[in-house]
């Protein structure tokens, strides 16, 4: 019995992502030919290869063996491939809009001087991988664990927190209110103060109750209102320690283990069979694991 390499590809696609949707959306078909295509080869292999769910659909016994068996062959094939046709595909990248412009930019600049075409979306972290499973992104960074049938996800990165302020915050203050920092106006990514939360958390073993002086969603902006004199807030090591040295911020905390999270570099399985998007991989696995 010959089975059509279209099909194989097609049950890959649907066992890796565990939706007809998103396969759909990978391999750039519609719903109906992704679904006439599985039922083809359950057909040709006389044995059921998925459980449809109310979301998505789950492999049946069969379907992980033959996933197993082609999965291999199937990736090799398209990695030699896609070394011979031209590299006019571009790697989309996904991930938080900070770390991206401070740290992955600059890292990637020789292999986008080398001809790799690059296409950034920033976002939180949820819907970034719903993305990449779907077949919309290539890569992601993302500050949460991925836990999505068809992404794989290595540690790349830990950041640690600083609870800062301007110096010029603290004299302006009242010395009881500088020893208390219930008194200290915040500045926050969001209204409900998600990375001070958490910081709080760990250091005090509480939540903040204070609300947000000023919220701005994006990092960069919180920085730039605490070098200001606005208020005080929490940003990762990688934003501020220039700052630090240079005396502009200081630091309120210096815990013995600073509060940390963790970043991960998420790819889909058989991504790495497109030759760009493993070298991107590569060299960002490479250049920022720490």
């Amino acid at each position: 019995m010959s089975l059509s390499l279209d099909l194989l590809r097609t049950f890959l696609s649907v066992h890796r992502t565990g939706s007809i949707t998103a396969a759909a959306q990978t391999l750039g078909l519609s719903q109906p030919a992704v679904t006439a295509q599985v039922k083809s080869l359950e057909a040709a292999l006389g044995r059921p290869l998925f459980d449809r769910l109310p979301r998505g659909v789950a492999p049946t016994p069969a379907a992980d063996e033959l996933a197993r068996r082609v999965a291999p062959a199937l990736d090799a094939l398209g990695a030699v491939v896609g070394e011979e046709l031209p590299a006019e595909r571009a790697v989309h990248l996904g991930g938080p809009a900070e770390y991206i412009c401070e740290r992955v930019v600059p890292l990637l600049t020789p292999l986008v001087r080398d001809g790799v075409r690059l296409r950034v979306r920033f976002g939180l972290s949820d819907d970034l991988l719903a993305d990449l499973a779907a077949g919309r992104l290539d890569l992601v960074i993302s500050t949460i664990r991925p836990r999505l049938r068809g992404v794989r996800a290595e540690p790349l990165y830990d950041e640690e927190f600083v609870l800062v302020a301007a110096p010029d915050l603290l004299v302006r203050l009242p010395h009881d209110e500088r020893a208390d920092l219930a008194h200290l106006p915040l500045i926050a990514y969001a209204e409900d103060l998600p990375i001070i939360r958490r910081y709080w958390r760990t250091m005090f073993g509480r939540r903040p109750t204070a609300t947000a002086q000023v919220v701005i969603p994006d990092l960069r902006g919180v920085l730039n209102a605490v070098l200001a004199g606005l208020g005080v807030s929490v940003l990762p090591s990688y934003l501020c320690d220039r700052d630090l040295a240079a005396g502009r911020l200081v630091a309120l905390a210096e815990p013995e283990v600073p509060p940390i999270n963790t970043g991960y570099l998420a790819i889909r399985s058989g991504a790495q069979a497109d030759a760009t998007v493993a070298r991107v991989h590569a060299h960002l696995s490479e250049g920022l694991r720490g």
